[in-house]
């Protein structure tokens, strides 16, 4: 097996300038006070009047944080040169839009469509690859080129890692299987890796486990896998033949849980068509692809719903994948508000948030309700800004009189 990270990443960041666009010296107190990796209590912030419910875990990976390290490196050590990227470095706005500002070029958007063609790039253009990382075709157009991709590389090290065990188990017979939206960079990416080297397909949920189940216990015909898959697997895919030996990966932003299921009902399909004894000949085991990152912002989030609260709301890019997730999970328990910024809080009786499932957005009235005091969960995707937090939560105070400052608050709270 390859080594789990080819790149080492540094253990401590230097955004110099442009650090205070990211950091928080008041969410940086709050991440520094969990007791160790594996704490997921939630934290009070009681201010009087509104009190702040706040995951242990939020916000940046470090696999966000070297990218945009990365990316404002390569800015500032090529002057004078076109720095570009292959599609948004992550799915944030006020991170992309600053690069933009700052004379970063994108090749193409998220969803796809061309802006730079690449008849156009050329040996001397400095391209940065994103922490999605970029398909096997992206990079081969690349270096047909000439162009130096490794330096610029900000590829994150977990999906590097879905990419190595792919191929890993390929290599041993297994066929793959990607949980993810299709249709996201990150997947596309591993797809077009995995598809190198086993035969490749990827399914966004239960539901779609479920109807290949059925198929690979001949429930359903073959004929149905065209229906639902041919699409969103290798060409040349067999059913009769590829479904005997799977392992599955996942887009690392996906529900950890949810990809957990995935792989325990894969295994308990193959086990009801092979037998107990031979299931290790045919379901491979990848729980060491799970992104740490993902699943502990994920955990985070369930302890913080356990107790009851007024209102959450949720930071972060309105097509990050992660941030939706967690935005799915408060839903179920309370009113929830999926915002890019503080600017999205119109006043203390409006709020302008974005429906993921629908992708509208619509403003709701009266999101703080009068009581005191008022319990509102804050939380964060991987690729939102600390700083935003803080804005959001100080916008948030700013509708209140009478209430502690920030210092008060965190010396009640945080042993400084």
């Amino acid at each position: 097996m390859k080594e789990f990270i080819s790149r080492p990443l540094k253990k401590s960041y230097n955004l110099g300038q442009y650090a205070p666009l990211y950091r928080s010296a008041i969410i940086g107190l709050i991440k520094n006070a969990r007791q160790a990796d594996r704490d997921y209590t939630p934290l009070m912030l009681d201010f009087g009047p509104v009190r702040f419910r706040i995951a242990r875990h939020f916000g940046f990976c470090k696999g966000v944080e070297n990218a945009i390290e990365m990316a404002y490196e390569a800015l500032a050590q090529n002057e004078g040169k076109r720095v570009l990227m292959i599609s948004e470095l992550i799915h944030n706005d006020f991170v992309n839009e600053d690069l933009f500002r700052r004379g970063l070029r994108f090749i193409k958007t998220a969803s796809g469509k061309q802006l730079i063609p690449w008849e156009d790039v050329g040996t001397e253009d400095i391209v940065v690859v994103p922490a999605f990382g970029a398909t096997v075709h992206d990079k081969q157009l690349l270096k047909e080129k000439g162009v130096d991709i490794k330096k610029w590389d900000a590829m994150c090290r977990f999906v590097e890692h879905v990419w190595f065990r792919s191929e890993e188990l390929g290599k041993k017979g297994y066929s793959i299987i990607v949980h993810g939206k299709f249709n996201h960079e990150e997947t596309q990416a591993t797809f077009s890796y995995s598809a190198q080297y086993a035969p490749t397909l990827v399914i966004r949920d239960k539901k779609e486990a479920e109807i290949l189940g059925e198929i690979i216990l001949n429930k359903r015909p073959y004929s149905d896998f065209e229906i639902y898959f041919r699409e969103k697997c290798t060409p040349g895919f067999n059913p009769e033949q590829d479904l005997e030996k799977i392992a599955v990966v996942n887009q690392t932003t996906m529900l950890a849980g949810e990809t957990l299921e995935i792989a325990q009902f894969i295994k308990s399909i193959l086990t009801e068509k092979y037998g107990n004894e031979a299931i290790e000949s045919h379901f491979g085991n990848t729980r060491d692809t799970l992104c740490y990152a993902t699943k502990n912002n994920q955990t985070s989030t369930q302890f913080l719903l356990e107790a009851p609260a007024d209102l959450a709301i949720v930071i972060g890019g309105r097509n990050s994948s992660n941030t939706s997730h967690l935005v799915e999970m408060c839903e179920e328990k309370l009113p929830t508000y999926f915002i890019r910024s503080e600017e999205d809080i119109l006043s203390s009786h409006e709020i302008l948030h974005f429906h993921y499932n629908t992708k509208t957005e619509s403003t709701t009235s009266d999101f703080i309700p009068e009581k005191n005091p008022v319990d509102v969960i804050l939380t964060s995707g991987a690729s939102c800004p600390d700083t935003l937090l803080e804005k959001v939560m100080t916008r948030i105070l700013s509708f209140y009189t009478n209430t502690k400052s920030i210092e008060t608050v965190l010396k009640e709270t945080i042993d400084l």
